[in-house]
């Protein structure tokens, strides 16, 4: 069984010192200086990798809050839980859409806006597409 409380094993362990630590000491500072370098060079590289991933994240909460300024009645918008509908009212943050061919009127908070469709039609509850005005 090898352990390291083994007397032999300490006693290896103990005489790899050797009688040449000057030159030890000396490679352990060039070692040394090559780690400085190494820790600089990995801490530009993931400043430089949060600048990329960032960048990209923060323009698309630009657009967004874009989309959400311009919201007005008469859009057609499709929510975040994925109900299609026409913006009735914009108050604040309180966004009234009518739904389906009845008209039903929901309450949803800004936020919960995904997009403002293009898409001039409506899906009726027989399951006709008719366009809307």
């Amino acid at each position: 069984m090898f352990s390291l409380f083994n007397p032999a094993v300490l006693a290896s362990l103990v005489s790899c010192g050797g009688a040449d630590t000057g030159s030890a000491s000396s490679e352990a500072a060039a070692n040394g200086g090559m780690g400085s370098w190494t820790l600089i060079i990995m801490l530009v590289l993931m400043i430089g990798l949060f600048f990329v991933m960032s960048i990209p994240q923060r323009k698309r909460e630009k657009k967004v809050k874009e989309m959400l300024s311009a919201l007005k009645a008469g859009d057609r918008v499709r929510t975040i839980g994925g109900i299609y509908g026409t913006v009735t009212s914009v108050k604040d943050d309180v966004v009234t859409v009518s739904v389906g061919p009845d008209k039903v009127r929901l309450v949803f908070a800004r936020a919960a806006i995904a997009t403002i469709e293009d898409a001039p039609v409506e899906t009726t509850i027989d399951g006709e597409v008719k366009e809307v005005k």
